[in-house]
């Protein structure tokens, strides 16, 4: 399945800037680990994401409906 555009860019924005935040709390404040793993976090959620974009079939109609 193809993933959207829009999905694959903000995936990855929010992976780098998880990475960014998990490396700069080493150097700089301890707490800005915490938001760098909920970012990188999110990130790999979006690129993982497979059922987004997949249509389901509505339960109150018939199968006949379907073939049109």
């Amino acid at each position: 399945m193809k993933i959207s555009l829009s999905r694959l860019i903000a995936g990855w924005a929010f992976m780098l800037a998880g990475i960014l935040f998990i490396i700069l709390s080493i150097f700089t404040a301890w707490w800005m680990i915490f938001y760098g793993i909920i970012l990188l976090g999110i990130g790999i959620a979006l690129l993982l994401n497979k059922h987004e974009d997949v249509i389901e079939k509505r339960k109150d109609l018939k199968e006949k409906e379907y073939s049109k």
